[in-house]
Formats: structure tokens, C-alpha cells, sequence
């Protein structure tokens, strides 16, 4: 697409492009252009061929190192001056500072053809000589930005004969730079692996353009011709000329990549049948060299598409130049049953589906979170060491603070979505996520959630701030849906939720209590991690998280068994009784449903009172029996015998004295 930017002497506009790591070819304008040619079906001339320079530099140049497949150097004298207003402008209109005239013609050859190169001045090179090789433990570099660097042994340099000159890829060093009183420069174009200097760019943390091509891919047969370019160009601006031949270092040539292409395979993933004539049209104009062989082509592939090493590649090459837009819409044939559905995708579908159709909605956060974030949720606190000691896991090497840790929980994620809607005008929020969290012995699958705001809000009215049994509510509702039971106990083990308002979640129900290690937790966050993140305060927030495995491996058979509608009244009977303050509801549930027949149907509490004419320490709790039978019709004497029995086992158990006795 075409910006804003305003170039001195360019006419049009500057296209702006985002190129793809796979697709370092691109990385020129005569790379753009080929892709052009093809597009369009135009021809592709003005190729930077340079300039041919027979024989060799008066410098030796040697290359002592795998990492290193080519080396190109050629001399040349210069008088060192700002550059041509056209050659800087355009320099400028690709994002490249003008320098020199020197130094902007290396610049002006990257950009052209895609293929870096630098110059050194040849009266700061002690021999002088080349020698391309591994940095020594500890050897000392200044760079041309001015930063001394420290180079290791697995770092391939360019050096004189007693020191390194330039981290090779990367960046030339500041010791041999093209200054104005440089009379005399040696071109350098070379080709060097691409995980060498990918490597060395990231331990040294210093990214250059450069490095940025040759660590995707530089073309092994550019260097001569990128050499024979800057020679020419140098010659046309009249910045120096050449002196003597040029070296070409060149252990092992290219051997070219021969591909076999099929027409029928060609027309099975594409799904349309291409005319040959357009195969070869379309591969020819972007490089490549097909010959007709039988059902297809071998295809050789050019030294600049290090993307393509198979068929599969080469039909991806068609398909986009002959146009997807072309090829007919059609449903593809079954030949076979399709796979039965992952238990964990099945399990996932359905926590989602629930969760959803509850109201809250799904978020996708990211998995790498910022230390900060994630200490408070990891069982600990304070700075990270190992992950034994913290319960983190830490990134080796992180692309920013903010994604150095991989997160011990969904919740720390779940709290900064709902931040970020808050900030925007939305105040009641009830959002989830099902993914996956890390712990040191591992990755294991969370679902939470998290809600703050009014419980509901209709124009009717509303039901008050969401609170504790909300984030309870979600957890039940899941267990539900899986057909399996939960019961909730309180817990001081998990330092993000709010003291005395956090429980955890086990298996069971409230006849057999909890068994089996927790499943989860509930709670109120506590406020200052919240406020940590932004969130206004006086903002509660509650929230849960569970492990759907364990729901999974415990589930019944959800969704298959129904409850016909009672054909006979249920009889219901309150109590009131005074408890201890302190004792919870569903110790009371598990005692009712230990001791009651099967009759009994349903226990709720209904009221809850500490006011006057209540024992100190006590509460008054109001519980509603609901009983009935599926088969008759229940005697008033009966239900009494079973309240009976409940209230002798609450008075035994809990203490409890029945009011109004």
C-alpha cells in the first residue's frame, strides 16, 4: 500500500511492504520485482549485473571456517563525499540513513539486490590481509555503533592478520570504518550460514540489516554480482574506481535443488487443472528452470528461494500467480469415515458450550505473561530463582519482560482482560478461558473464569454485585454438566484470593464429603493484585479456576438420564436452629443427607439471623426439607419420624438446639 512518505526527487509513491521470514528474497527491489513480473506477465530487465573484474585483489583472502561459503573482496580508490541527492533520497525512502558515498553505495546494493556488503578501509588493516575465522574466547570488538562487545569462540568474525575487524553478518567494526580521509577501501560481499549469524545476532543482541537477511538466507551466487554492482556504482557517481581484479573465495559451488512437479498432483491440491503453458510461464519468471519431463516438470530451483524444497512448494508458486480466485469452489470427496473426536476436545466443547450459555464469555489470553503477574499465582512469593523454588517457568529467552514466564494459571490473564474492559465504559464483566497452564512437572489444562459488576442487569432491576457464591455457582454448574457432584471447604492455601473468602473444590457430595486431592478453587481476589493491574479500587473481583481432567475422569454419563415430572405432593418442613457462627452450611447438608431416608428430596437454607435474642457466637440458620416419593403419596407421621431423626442428629453431631424448643 502506498503512505505518506515524501521523498526530494522521487516521483510516486512509496510502497510499503511486510515481507515474510520465509521470503528473504524479497528483501530487494529486484526480488519485489520478479515477484511483479510474474504477476503481471511483464518482462523483467535492468538486472544489476555490475560489472566484470577478471583476476584477483592484491589482498589474500582466506577462509578458515565452515560458516563461511563465499568471499568476495575487491580494491577500489575513493574520495570519500556526501552522495548524489538521487542515491541518498532513494536511501532515505527505503528507511537507510545516508552516511557517505562509500558506505551509501554498499547500502544502495543491499537494497537493490538483496545481498549486504561492507567496505573497510584498507590503510587501517594490519597486512594487510583477510582472514575469515572464529572469534577467540573473550576477544574484544568495538562495533560501529561504539559499543565494545566481547566475542566467544562460536562467533564467526572477519579479520586482518592480528585482529577481528567485523562480526561477520552483523556489523563492521568501528577500527576500519570509511572515513573522509579514506582513500584507498576494500569491497567486501560474502555469504555466510544463516544459523551462524543468527546465533551470534542474538547473544550479542544487536539485530542489523544484515544480519536480517543472511540469518533467513542470502543468495550464495549473489556475491560476485553484488561486488560488480557497487564497483559500477561507484564509477557512475564518481566516488572512486577500480583497482586491479576481484577475489572470489568459493569452496564448495551451488549445486542447484531439482524438484519434480506432477500435473496431477498439481491439479489434486490446487483442485483445477493450470495449462502447461502457465506453469511454465509463471515458474520461469520467478527463477525458477522447469523442463518437461513426464506427467510434469523437474523443476530446478534458484539459489535465492531457500523457501522451496519440494513439489508442494512449487504448486503453492502456481496457485498464487495463476489465482486462487480461479479455482472452482468444490466440497472434497470422503473416502473414508472421519476419526472419532478427541475425548479432550469433546470435554472442551462442552465446558465452553456451558460457560457460554451461562453468559459468560471466552477469552484467549496469552500463555507468556510478565513475572510480576504470575509470582502472586504460583504458590509463592518474591523474586524467581529456579523453577523448583519459585513454581515458574521461566522463558530462556524471552522477547520482553512481559512475556518472561510461562503462566502458572489462567487467572493472572483472566484479571488483565478484565481490567482492559473495565477501562472501556464496560462494568459488569463474567468472562473464561479453557487452556492450558504450566507448572514445573508440567503443562495442565485449567478452565477459569472471573466476574466483577451487578449480577444481572435487566431494566426490571437487578440482583446485586456478583459475590462469592457466583464464582461457586460457575463450579457447580460445570460438575453438573458432567455429571458428577462438588463441595466447597474453606482454605487459607492459596495467597491470591481475599482470607476467609476462598475455598477449595473436591469431588463428592454433601452426604459422602470431599475425597481425592482438590480439583480447584474459588474466591475473591484480593484487591491489591487487582489494583496492581489497574483496576479501580472498591472494585471486588471473584473468580475460580478448575481442572477439567479431573472432571473429565469422575464424569458420569451427562445428558442421557431425565426426571419425569412427580406424580405425587412433596411435603415440606422448615427448621430453625441455633449453630455455631463459624460452622458451614454444608457440614450441616452432609449430616441432614447422612441420616435422612431417601424421601428426603431437597435441603436449602433459607434465612440466616444474628440479631437479637441469638446467643452470642451463635447464628439462627432456617433450613427448608423438601420430601417425597415417586410411587405414593407421604404420611405427615412418617416425614416427622425422618425430621426427627435429623434434628437428633444435628443436636449430636453440630450442637445445634432446635428454636422454640
Amino acid at each position: 500500500a502506498a503512505c505518506g512518505f515524501e521523498v526530494a526527487s522521487i516521483d510516486g509513491d512509496v510502497m510499503d511492504f511486510e515481507i515474510t521470514a520465509n521470503r528473504p528474497d524479497c528483501l530487494s527491489v529486484y526480488g519485489l520485482a520478479r515477484e511483479a513480473s510474474a504477476a503481471f506477465d511483464l518482462d523483467l530487465t535492468g538486472s544489476p549485473a555490475g560489472v566484470d573484474r577478471p583476476g584477483h585483489a592484491s589482498i589474500p583472502v582466506s577462509i578458515g571456517d565452515a560458516g563461511c561459503g563465499r568471499y568476495a573482496l575487491a580494491l577500489a580508490t575513493v574520495t570519500v563525499g556526501p552522495s548524489p541527492a538521487w542515491l541518498a533520497d532513494r536511501l532515505s525512502a527505503a528507511g537507510v540513513r545516508p552516511i557517505n558515498n562509500v558506505v551509501d553505495v554498499t547500502n544502495y546494493v543491499m537494497i537493490e539486490t538483496g545481498h549486504p556488503m561492507h567496505a573497510f578501509d584498507v590503510a587501517r588493516l594490519s597486512g594487510p590481509e583477510i582472514r575469515v575465522r572464529r572469534a577467540r574466547a573473550g576477544e574484544k570488538l568495538t562495533t560501529l555503533d561504539g559499543i565494545e562487545r566481547t566475542l566467544d569462540e562460536t562467533m564467526l568474525v572477519i579479520a586482518d592478520r592480528e585482529r577481528a575487524v567485523a562480526i561477520a553478518g552483523v556489523m563492521g567494526g568501528l577500527a576500519s570504518e570509511v572515513a573522509g580521509t579514506t582513500s584507498h577501501v576494500a569491497l567486501e560481499s560474502a555469504w555466510f550460514v544463516p544459523a551462524s549469524v543468527r546465533a551470534t545476532s542474538r547473544k550479542l543482541g544487536l539485530k542489523t540489516e544484515a544480519s536480517a537477511r543472511f540469518e533467513r538466507g542470502a543468495d550464495i551466487t549473489a556475491p560476485v554480482r553484488a561486488l560488480g554492482r557497487a564497483l559500477e556504482l561507484l564509477t557512475k557517481i564518481g566516488a572512486g574506481s577500480p583497482v586491479g581484479g576481484a577475489s572470489d573465495v568459493y569452496p564448495r559451488a551451488f549445486e542447484p535443488r531439482v524438484v519434480a512437479l506432477s500435473r496431477t498432483r498439481l491439479a489434486q491440491l490446487l483442485g483445477d487443472r493450470v495449462p502447461d503453458a502457465d506453469v511454465s510461464r509463471i515458474l520461469e519468471r520467478l527463477g525458477f528452470r522447469p523442463v518437461p519431463a513426464a506427467d510434469g516438470w523437474q523443476v530446478s530451483v534458484p539459489a535465492f528461494r531457500i523457501d522451496v524444497s519440494r513439489e508442494a512448494d512449487l504448486i503453492e508458486e502456481v496457485g498464487r500467480h495463476w489465482g486462487l480466485d480461479r479455482i472452482p469452489a468444490t466440497f472434497p470427496a470422503l473416502h473414508a469415515p472421519p476419526r472419532e473426536m478427541s475425548p479432550v476436545v469433546a470435554r472442551d466443547r462442552l465446558i465452553r458450550r456451558v460457560l457460554c450459555g451461562a453468559g459468560l464469555q471466552e477469552t484467549c489470553t496469552f500463555t507468556f505473561i510478565e513475572n510480576s503477574a504470575a509470582e502472586h499465582f504460583s504458590g509463592t512469593t518474591g523474586t524467581t530463582g529456579t523453577t523448583g523454588t519459585s513454581g515458574l517457568v521461566e522463558i530462556l529467552n524471552p522477547l520482553s519482560e512481559k512475556f518472561a514466564v510461562l503462566r502458572p494459571s489462567l487467572l493472572p490473564g483472566l484479571l488483565d482482560a478484565l481490567v482492559y474492559s473495565r477501562r472501556r465504559e464496560t462494568e459488569d464483566i463474567r468472562i473464561f478461558e479453557a487452556g492450558a497452564a504450566f507448572l514445573p512437572t508440567g503443562e495442565v489444562p485449567r478452565v477459569a473464569w472471573a466476574m466483577t459488576g451487578k449480577r444481572t442487569s435487566h431494566w426490571g432491576g437487578d440482583d446485586g454485585p456478583v459475590d462469592f457464591f457466583d464464582a461457586k455457582g460457575i463450579a457447580e454448574l460445570l460438575a453438573d454438566a458432567f455429571g458428577v457432584s462438588i463441595v466447597a471447604r474453606p482454605t487459607e492455601a492459596h495467597p491470591w484470593f481475599v482470607r476467609g473468602r476462598a475455598a477449595d473444590l473436591f469431588m463428592g457430595d454433601d452426604g459422602a464429603g470431599p475425597s481425592g486431592p482438590a480439583m480447584g478453587s474459588i474466591g475473591q481476589l484480593r484487591p491489591e493484585l487487582a489494583s496492581a493491574r489497574g483496576l479501580s479500587a472498591g472494585v471486588p473481583v471473584y473468580g475460580g479456576e478448575l481442572d477439567p481432567a479431573a472432571l473429565q475422569r469422575a464424569a458420569g454419563t451427562p445428558g442421557t438420564s431425565i426426571d419425569p415430572l412427580p406424580r405425587f405432593p412433596s411435603i415440606v418442613r422448615d427448621l430453625s436452629i441455633f449453630v455455631d457462627e463459624r460452622l458451614p452450611a454444608a457440614d450441616l447438608r452432609g449430616t441432614i443427607r447422612s441420616v435422612a431416608p431417601p424421601m428426603l428430596v431437597s435441603v436449602r437454607e433459607f434465612d440466616r439471623y444474628d440479631g437479637k435474642g441469638v446467643p452470642e457466637g451463635q447464628i439462627s440458620l432456617s433450613i427448608r426439607l423438601t420430601f417425597r416419593d415417586r410411587d405414593r403419596t407421604l404420611t405427615d407421621s412418617e416425614v416427622q419420624l425422618a425430621v426427627d431423626t435429623i434434628v437428633t442428629a444435628l443436636e449430636a453431631r453440630h450442637g445445634a438446639v432446635l428454636r422454640g424448643k
